[in-house]
């Protein structure tokens, strides 16, 4: 049910995303183009080749989503279940599958003739890997602007979070090994969990417990 009445907007930053992006997308390709070993002395900062720089970027951009998370909500979803058990099928039985069907045929069908052999793997890989992963920030802003139940959105989130940590990587590995022969170590896939959904998760929740136990912003616990 929606939670108020009226119309939503969003805030300046989120309004005009797409700039932001397509202006990020310049600056990041003309400083590469200019300073080559700069792009290459970021890419070289890495850990079982997942990039820190990235994982600091995706930090900075997940923990305030993640701060809004209230796992002891979860407890509190039996009387609505439904569209839980909806998410978390469509998320983790259905979508995994159709992206590597839809990454397989694209690559290995369609543009067969157009692109490389060993680029076709690695797109495919990459394509695997984002399609597994739940989106989370996006939707809570979608949530926010179909002025739909905000904190059952968490909810979903946050079980959705809780699964990341369990079923990406064995997911993952699985459907690689299935479409591609392209070499994705298991350690790359669970140290891509750890530094881009666990650690953001893991500092989102020790920041609500300690903000709440101290009283400093209240209406963090229900927001």
């Amino acid at each position: 049910m929606p939670e108020e009445e009226g119309e939503r907007e969003l805030d300046f930053f989120s309004k005009y995303l797409s700039v932001w992006v397509a202006f990020c997308i310049i600056l990041g390709t003309a400083i590469g183009y200019m300073f080559p070993g700069f792009a290459d002395t970021l890419g070289g900062i890495e850990i079982a080749n997942v990039s820190i720089p990235v994982a600091v970027v995706l930090l900075i951009m997940m923990y305030p989503i993640m701060l809004k998370i209230n796992f002891e909500e979860i407890l509190n979803v039996e009387a609505n279940l439904k569209p839980l058990l909806l998410t978390i099928l469509v998320n983790w039985a259905i979508k995994p599958f159709t992206m590597a069907f839809v990454a397989w045929f694209f690559m290995r069908v369609l543009f067969e003739s157009l692109i490389p052999a060993d680029l076709q793997a690695q797109y495919i890989a990459g394509m695997i890997l984002l399609g597994i992963a739940p989106c989370t920030a996006m939707v809570l802003v979608w949530t926010y602007l179909a002025r739909a139940n905000i904190n059952y959105a968490l909810i979903q989130v946050s079980v959705n979070d809780l699964i990341i940590l369990v079923l990406f990587a064995p997911l993952g590995k699985f459907l690689l090994g299935v479409t591609t022969d392209f070499p994705v170590p298991i350690m790359t896939i669970f140290v891509s969990v750890l530094f881009y959904v666990a650690i953001p998760l893991g500092l989102a929740v020790l920041t609500r417990q300690v903000v709440i136990r101290k009283k400093v912003l209240p209406g963090l616990k229900t927001n």
